[in-house]
């Protein structure tokens, strides 16, 4: 085995830039040096684990609440639940709750910084809450935006930014995992109210769908409030809520652009398959269960991603994850004319088409260092705003007017994922030119 292939993942990145320069300060090669050894944590676990668990079902509660708005689409698209509103009104719902997950990070880590972990999380948790039960009041569109759209996005940024940068703290050589199984509570929460969302539109109401999911995120994210904790007075983070500083280093943009492509990504699938199963003539409940399955694929892939990027190289295993779901896109998606072939695509798509998600931490850790995560994350998903609001608009916009209908927004999806792949590749190119000439020098 080759010195480049003996890489570890904590180490393949690192090279890169510098992982733990102060933005505010010019620091030598040599200070750089020691600053990094007094840095070093080999803390992997203990009580991590536990924080794990509080962020996965958070995790659930969130992004797997907004991974279901695909049911509530194909249900607002199919009754024309608020008449005027067409359905590209509707997409922007979903899209501006994404957004606001995103675009808000700045404040939440700033908010953070002043009041500490917990209070901007309990803020959070009784946004969502607020949000839900408004959605299930609203007798007009404009007010389906403000609160399934607008606080709802919100209460899901205190909650999901407030915690995602607490994982890493925690675990020194097994980031890639600790992070894959914590994100897959996306995919269980989506695969939960995927299934339950349907199952009480049709037996209750949409209104009582909304109320009833009200009640169940907010117990399970005030426990997980209560039992998480994080390890600021140790590390001492950089919570710095955007330092411009910081987009001068050439590896931060590729992540931002992987990234963002990888979003467009992701939203046009997740958020279509319930749509397209019923445009080519599968029930509402079939195209439920799709994406039900897409989340599983993600409670399967996620840890499994992480898992392999731990054991193969971060970069390795992202790079190959991405262009995956780009090929699955194009060869099996595209394909899915039958119930058969969608289940497929669901499964083995959602495995790898998040991987953006439970990645983006430990890729930026690597890179920059502990201390510079949040900082770097707040930049991260700021610039991720953008196409989670217009993702599904654009989808909408792409399909024909002719079966097949979702033929050019299953091609575009692909070549998002494969377009994000690529750009990773200047990245893995620099790590092993520099591990050659290390390994010729020794």
């Amino acid at each position: 085995m080759t010195a480049v292939q003996n890489l570890s993942s904590d180490d393949e990145i690192k090279d890169i830039e510098n992982p733990i320069e102060d933005p505010n300060t010019e620091a030598s090669v040599e200070d750089a040096s020691q600053l990094q050894q007094l840095q070093e944590d080999e803390h992997d676990g203990g009580y991590g684990w536990v924080c794990v668990a509080c962020q996965l079902m958070i995790t659930a509660s969130t992004w797997g609440v907004n991974g279901a708005f695909g049911v509530y689409l194909t249900h607002y698209i199919s009754t024309n639940e608020f008449p005027g509103t067409s359905e590209i009104a509707y997409s922007f719902i979903g899209g501006l709750s994404q957004s606001q997950i995103l675009l808000i990070a700045p404040l939440v880590t700033h908010a953070t910084k002043l009041l500490g972990t917990k209070p901007p999380l309990f803020i959070g948790a009784a946004l969502e809450a607020g949000a839900l039960v408004g959605a299930s009041f609203a007798t007009k569109s404009w007010q389906l935006f403000l609160s399934q759209g607008l606080l709802f996005g919100w209460g899901c940024s205190f909650l999901y930014i407030g915690t995602i940068g607490l994982i890493p703290q925690w675990f020194a050589r097994r980031k890639g995992i600790a992070t894959g199984i914590a994100a897959a509570g996306s995919g269980l929460g989506g695969l939960i109210y995927s299934l339950s969302t349907e199952a009480m539109i049709s037996n209750l109401s949409v209104a009582w769908a909304f109320r009833i999911t009200a009640i169940c995120t907010a117990v399970t994210n005030v426990v997980c409030i209560i039992l998480i904790k994080d390890r600021n007075k140790h590390i001492q983070p950089f919570q710095n809520a955007f330092d411009f500083r910081l987009l001068k280093r050439p590896a931060l943009l590729l992540i931002i652009a992987w990234m963002f492509l990888s979003v467009i990504g992701y939203t046009c699938v997740l958020f279509s398959l319930p749509d397209n199963a019923t445009r080519i003539g599968l029930t509402a409940h079939q195209g439920a269960i799709l994406g039900a399955l897409a989340n599983l694929g993600m409670v399967i892939g996620r840890p499994a991603v992480g898992f392999l990027s731990d054991r193969y190289g971060r970069l390795n295993i992202v790079i190959s994850a991405t262009f995956l779901a780009g090929i699955w896109c194009l060869c099996l998606w595209t394909s899915g004319t039958s119930y058969s072939i969608l289940i497929a695509f669901s499964i083995l798509g959602g495995t790898v088409m998040g991987t953006c998600w439970p990645m983006a931490g430990p890729m930026l850790a690597d890179a920059f260092g502990i201390k510079l995560l949040p900082s770097t994350l707040s930049i991260l998903w700021t610039s991720s705003a953008i196409p989670s609001a217009f993702a599904e608009a654009m989808a909408l916009g792409l399909r024909r007017t002719h079966k097949p209908v979702y033929l050019d927004v299953q091609i575009f999806s692909g070549c998002m994922f494969i377009g994000a792949a690529l750009l990773l590749l200047p990245l893995r190119f620099k790590k092993n030119i520099k591990s050659l000439a290390s390994s010729e020098k020794n």
